[in-house]
Order: structure tokens, then sequence, then C-alpha cells
């Protein structure tokens, strides 16, 4: 069964199944290429007749995952240069009144796509909610700080894609005056951002393992800019990175991404870009961004806005174990790595004193995990909570793939409800719990229609969290807080 739609760019044409109707390949911006390469989004054009919307559209320019990540997180490949494009699930095209929720994709902001089968959003719509995922320019197209050019393209793309939902949503069933947008991991960093911005785009944010709403200083970007540019042999601005196709750049893009994350180096790559581990990510440009994210919050940035967020228990352990790099890890390397992520020897040292039985890759996926995703995810709430009603929560449910833990992106399946599908097998294993998904995604759901997830709002004295868990779900108090308080 089909249905169509009209928005202020044309009519679409989408596909109705099982009470929802799905909508893909909508183009919110047009192509970022040729004379709009390295540029700010700019609207599509609109187009006579009707758009078939029945698959999905064009991704990003962007490499593969390298294994055993391919497997662990499929990443389709879509070609085509009308990547900015984005994808709408609703119960009723023609209903009104209904809450939003927007998805903004991981993959440390040069992976993934608004088309990843897991954020299928069919079951969100099922539950009552218009859901929508979003692409934005990855890697160098989109983050890479390039004299010449706008900064934080990606972000300007994301913030293109909501104004489209904010004039066309209602044209689906959705409300425009409740939008909650949520992300995980790069995503999860992209909602923080956005929530610094104050944008009055939404009105409730998930930031789901990506708190800290990563940001490099605008000197340090140029450091990776400029490496990036000596090894293709161009010039380290937008004119000269346009001289060459995505496709050229890439290999260059991973190969410098990967020695950021392997030799996380302040005296090479700058301490902003080190502390985060990644190569490209956005900047504190002093127009769009002009502080960091959890800087603006606590200062009041946001408040209009209610916030959830949380973290997974083990995030760190997909980056180090399935690779086998934390079984070759000597115990010496742990304070390194750690020191060149801006971690302090006395924090170090004091995970050493309380978690004495793990190996060296096992503690530095503790200390890890609490730098990029725990700690800053607890400052988060705690700025947030000063100003506006916050919300935490834990994933606590461990993979029974050997040594994953409860890692990065695991609960992905779970707030979605897609655990039926077949890429999340890779990590969460054959039977992962339905009644787990059941729980999670009821509270993501609820958020964005009242929100309120189910338990007892977070405040920085009684520090309420939520532990997603398949045997019992607990709301704790300050869960992990001996190792918290090591941070000061």
């Amino acid at each position: 069964m089909q249905a169509v739609v009209q928005t202020r760019y044309g009519k679409v044409r989408g596909h109705a199944d099982n009470g929802v109707t799905a909508f893909l390949g909508i183009p919110y911006a047009a192509p970022p290429f040729g004379p709009r390469r390295f540029q700010a989004p700019q609207p599509p054009e609109p187009w006579d007749g009707v758009r078939d919307a029945t698959a999905y559209g064009p991704t990003a320019p962007k490499p593969g995952y390298p294994r055993p990540f391919d497997v662990l997180l499929p990443d389709p490949e879509i070609p085509g240069e009308d990547c900015l494009n984005l994808n709408v699930w609703t119960p009723d095209p023609g209903g009104s009144g209904m809450p939003v929720m927007v998805w903004i994709h991981g993959g440390a902001f040069r992976n993934g796509s608004g088309a990843v089968p897991v954020y299928n959003g069919a079951n969100f719509a099922r539950d009552g909610v218009v859901c929508v995922t979003i692409n934005y320019r990855l890697g160098v197209e989109g983050f890479a700080h390039l004299p010449g050019a706008p900064a934080n393209r990606g972000l300007l793309d994301q913030i293109a894609a909501l104004e489209w939902v904010r004039d066309n949503i209602a044209a689906f069933g959705g409300d425009p005056g409740r939008v909650t947008v949520f992300g995980e991991s790069a995503g999860g960093m992209s909602v923080s951002t956005l929530l610094s911005l104050d944008l009055g785009l939404f009105r409730r944010a998930v930031a789901q393992s990506g708190a800290g709403g990563v940001a490099q200083t605008a000197e340090d970007a140029l450091l990776v800019t400029k490496e990036m540019a000596a090894r293709l042999g161009v010039e380290p601005t937008a004119e000269g990175f346009a001289r060459l196709a995505p496709a050229e750049i890439i290999p260059v893009q991973s190969a410098v991404a990967a020695e950021v994350a392997a030799f996380p180096d302040p005296n090479r790559w700058g301490a902003s870009t080190a502390a985060g581990g990644m190569s490209l990510t956005p900047v504190i440009d002093g127009d769009l961004l002009e502080r960091r994210p959890e800087e603006a919050v606590a200062a009041g940035a946001g408040r209009d806005v209610d916030l959830l967020t949380g973290y997974t228990t083990d995030e760190f352990r997909l980056f180090l174990m399935p690779t086998g790099l934390a079984g070759a890890l000597p115990p010496d390397a742990v304070g390194l790595v750690a020191a060149g992520m801006g971690v302090p020897p006395h924090v170090v040292d004091g995970y050493r004193d309380r978690h004495a039985g793990l190996t060296p890759g096992e503690l530095l996926a503790t200390i890890i995990t609490d730098s990029l995703f725990r700690i800053p995810a607890n400052r988060l709430a705690e700025g947030h909570a000063a100003h506006a009603p916050t919300w935490m929560y834990e994933f606590a449910w461990r993979s029974p793939r050997p040594d994953l833990g409860a890692c990065h992106a695991l609960e992905l399946g779970f707030v979605f409800d897609n655990l039926r599908f077949e890429d999340t097998e890779g990590m969460a294993g054959p039977n992962p719990p339905q009644r787990l998904a059941d729980a999670m995604h009821r509270a993501w759901v609820d958020f964005a229609t009242d929100g309120d997830p189910g338990w007892q709002r977070f405040d920085a004295d009684a520090r309420h969290v939520k532990v997603f868990d398949a045997v019992a779900d607990a709301v704790v108090r300050d869960p992990h807080g001996d190792d918290r308080k090591l941070w000061g």
C-alpha cells in the first residue's frame, strides 16, 4: 500500500506496512558537491510530480569499517550524490499532533548513516511516535577544519535536517513543537553540542554514550588538516582539498584517524584532539561553537530542553577486546595511553588500586570508558540538572560475545526494539532479552511523549541512575561513585 505526502519541496510517495508508513531517502538539502562542496548546506531543488520514497537514499562518502568492526557494526554504503537525505516512519500520515523523534547516528564522525538497519524506526511509529533518521556529511567533507570553508559543516547539516523537520513534519502527522533529538556515540556528542546552541528546534534530547560533546580547538584541528594535506600533496585549504574526490581523500583520512586513536599524542595532534581520541570532530570556531558544550550547558544553555543521558557499563571494551589489542597491552602502556588522552596520573593510580584484579587491557578499557563516556555524562547531567529536568541511565546487560561486556553501541537494538534484526546479532548474540528491549524502548517513547522516562530525576546530590539489565531494572544512587570521585 502506498501513501503520498506534500512537503515544501514536492510530493513524496511512501510505503505502508503493518500500520506504519515509511518515507525513505527524502532530500533535506542539496547534494554537497561541485560548487556546494565544503559549503554550508543549501535547500534542495523542488521537484514536480511525485518523488518515490520507498528506498533509502545515498549515504555520505565514508570508509568501510575494518575487521572485525564490519561485522559488529554493519554500515551500508549506497552510492549517489544526493546524500543529505532523511527517512520518516509515521503511524498515520493523515494524523496530527504526534511526538517526533529525530535520530542522529554515530560512527566517530566518519562512518554511519540513517540507513543502518538497526535504526529502522518502524517500532517507534508502532508506538505512536513519528521517527526520523538523518544523514550528514562525514570525515573531511563534514568536519575537517578548512580555511576558506565554514567550519562544522556536518553540524550545519544536522541543523538543516532539524529545520526541515520543523517545516515539514506536520505533513507526516508530527508535532513540530514536540521534537526529541536523540543520538549515540558521535550522534550523542552531536546531541550534546546541539543542546548547547539554544536552537529552539527541539523540546527534548537524549545523548547516548556521547554526552561530552567532544570539540577540538581550531588550532588543534588545523594540525590534523595540515597532516592530511601533506600526505595528499595539496594545500591545507578548502580549495586544496576540493581538487581531490572524496574517494582519494578517505584512505589518508582513515590512516590519520587510526594514528590518533592508537597514539593520542598531544604534542603531535594537540591536547583537544588527543583527549577525544578522534581526528575529526566539531571545532570551537568562535562562530557556531564558542566554547565546549558542557561548559555552555552548565552556564544555562539548553535550559528549555529536557535531557536524558547515559552510557553503557563497559563502553571502551568494543574498541580493545575484538581486535586482540587488550590481550597484547603491556602494563606500562596503560598510563601512557591514558596520559595522552588527558587522564591525570593520580586517576590512573587510583584505578590500579581499586581494580587490582584487571588485566592491563581491562584496566585501560575501564579508565577510558569513564574518561570519554561516564564522567562526561555525569558532568553534563550535573550542569543541566541545575537548570532543567534531567534523567540518567546506565545500560548494564553484558553481551554473550567473549569479553565485550556491556560495550559501546550494544544498547541500540534495545532502544529501537529491533533485536530481531540480523545485524544486532554480531554484538548481542542470537537470543538477547526481549524484556529488556521492551523496558528500554518504552522509556524512550515515554520520554518523547510525556517528558518522563519513568524514574527519579537526576540531581547532583542524590545522583539517581536507572540501570537497565536483564535480571532487574533498578534505580541506583551514584553507581561507580568511588571511581567517579577520583576525577574530582
